[in-house]
């Protein structure tokens, strides 16, 4: 027998899958309305196993795309405020035109599972779909560039000071936990429509002594640390008029405050207005805060963060080639510089996974001349680095370095073969409305989980933060402040079996999932083999 909210969802099977998509969505953060995340899943799961053909199944699993990745990603919206090259309303029809691909996703997923175990019973279909969910994920993170933001697993990692999901992710992957997840809501359906609440009790119970167990301070490390966020408000981040006051912001956040052998410093992305390599047309450097010398501008920097400090400081490098005629800008990298107390530079590392009509824009010849550009001021497009690197800062380290939105791209954040003590992702999440920087900040909670390795987080405008091994938030700033960190850099965990296998323990847990449907569809065969 169908409750009254199934027929309700039945007799409205376009609205249906929008509203419990948008329900979806608020488990992430800020929300954190997990609960009623995972209620909506149980109830999408059910309706999409209730698809009558393939065209519906694919359909209601795209509406449902639709209205969960809109509202995940309504913080798109607000970046479009921060330009002048197009109207700002238009970000408001780039958030569900990006959801309209998005969607294809969790439709292509839902018209496999059902294509595969619809005659299966919801069992088996609920572990085909789990199973398709990791593949739509996976799929998801890399086609066409990819877009990895906001898997269905966000949804379990709870508060801050908690390692919720992360207790699991060491063992599964994000894109596995996701598909876990979906199957699981979907066996809880089915414990419902046989009303066995006992059961359904006990996952509920134990879905919550995952997210809200408390979790203890864990192990501190021996590297001093001091991470600023200097509250750099986006509407002031290009002006040059701006440029020396921020400068000075930043440094006077940053002074050493007693006297120690080594210390750790960390700026975040666009945390400084100045060249630092030498060897530009001098008309570049003329803008800069240190009267146009890129010299000057690393010494006092060295200055500011005094005598055994390192800092690592987003910052912007030059390629120059030739342009009508001249030396000129033909490209820049979207880097993080390491600048030690005598001014001198350490190796660079280019952020390589560039965001398409942030950083760069894609055809650029085709779509100028009709009036697009990209969010990022500037005529030149940013150019890819090599991938994940580990950078050996001596004293200070290695370090793994993911620029901004890198962060979020699950099993792509180390350099294979090549293990870090910790996870640098300097950000600028001034762009990001109320919604992006908590669920930016979770995914980094992720990765770190994942990895076994502490994520620290610099960022304009916050949310900054120091994220242990277990992804635990040990120490944050909030949102629109200015503040520091001191601390110390958390240890490193033993390498975890995502770490150690990477997407063949994705691929491992999607087959687990298939198998076990195929099981499930054999037994319910067998069963209606036995009534009849």
């Amino acid at each position: 027998m169908i409750s009254r909210p199934g027929v309700l969802a039945l007799k409205h099977p376009r609205l249906s899958p929008l509203v419990l998509g948008a329900l979806a969505a608020t488990g992430y953060p800020p929300l954190n309305l997990w609960p009623l995340a995972l209620a909506a899943m149980v109830g999408f799961v059910w309706l999409a196993w209730r698809s009558s053909n393939a065209r519906g199944a694919f359909l209601g699993g795209w509406l449902f795309g639709v209205a969960h990745f809109t509202v995940t990603n309504n913080w798109i919206a607000t970046a479009f405020t921060y330009q002048a090259e197009m109207p700002a309303e238009l970000g408001w029809a780039a958030v569900p035109l990006l959801s309209l691909y998005l969607a294809v996703w969790p439709g292509l997923a839902v018209l496999a599972a059902w294509r595969l175990a619809r005659r299966g019973g919801l069992a088996a279909f609920s572990l085909a779909l789990g199973a398709m969910w990791v593949a739509a994920e996976w799929f998801r993170s890399w086609v066409f560039t990819g877009y990895a933001w906001g898997p269905f697993s966000l949804a379990l990692m709870g508060p801050w000071d908690r390692a919720a999901a992360g207790r699991l992710l060491p063992f599964t992957g994000t894109y596995a936990l996701s598909g876990l997840l979906v199957a699981a809501c979907g066996l809880a359906a089915v414990l419902i429509l046989r009303r066995q609440f006992l059961p359904l009790l006990m996952f509920g119970a134990g879905t919550a002594l995952v997210v809200l167990w408390p979790s203890d301070r864990g192990p501190q490390g021996s590297l001093p640390l001091t991470l600023v966020q200097p509250n750099l408000q986006q509407d002031e981040m290009n002006d040059p008029a701006q440029f020396e006051a921020q400068f000075q912001r930043i440094g006077a956040l940053s002074l050493p405050r007693r006297d120690i052998d080594r210390r750790l410093v960390l700026w975040p992305e666009s945390g400084i207005p100045d060249y630092l390599r030498a060897g530009y047309p001098q008309r570049y450097y003329d803008q800069m805060t240190a009267g146009g010398d890129p010299e000057f501008a690393r010494f006092r920097i060295g200055k500011v963060i005094g005598p055994g400090s390192l800092l690592l400081t987003g910052a912007v490098d030059l390629e120059i080639g030739e342009r009508d005629g001249r030396p000129a800008a033909i490209g820049a990298y979207n880097s993080v510089t390491p600048v030690a107390a005598d001014g001198t530079l350490g190796e660079r590392y280019a952020k390589a996974h560039l965001v398409p009509y942030g950083e760069y824009l894609p055809l650029r010849g085709i779509l100028e001349p009709l009036g697009l550009s990209r969010l990022v001021a500037g005529k030149v497009d940013f150019l890819p680095g090599p991938g994940p690197r580990t950078v050996d800062l001596g004293a200070w380290g290695r370090a793994g370095m993911q620029i901004c939105y890198e962060i979020v791209f699950s099993g792509e954040v180390v350099e294979p073969g090549n293990r870090p003590d910790y996870l640098f992702n300097p950000s600028n999440d001034g762009w990001f409305g109320s919604f992006g920087p908590p669920q930016h900040l979770g995914q980094a909670r992720m990765r770190a989980a994942e990895e076994g390795l502490p994520v620290l987080r610099a960022t304009t405008t916050g949310i900054s933060a120091v994220i242990d091994a277990r992804g635990v938030v040990r120490q944050a700033i909030g949102r629109n402040v200015a503040g520091r960190i001191d601390t110390t850099v958390p240890p490193a965990g033993a390498p975890t079996l995502f770490a150690q296998l990477g997407h063949w323990l994705t691929l491992l847990w999607g087959v687990i999932l298939l198998v076990a449907s195929l099981i499930a569809k054999r037994r319910q065969a067998r069963y209606r083999a036995s009534q009849t």
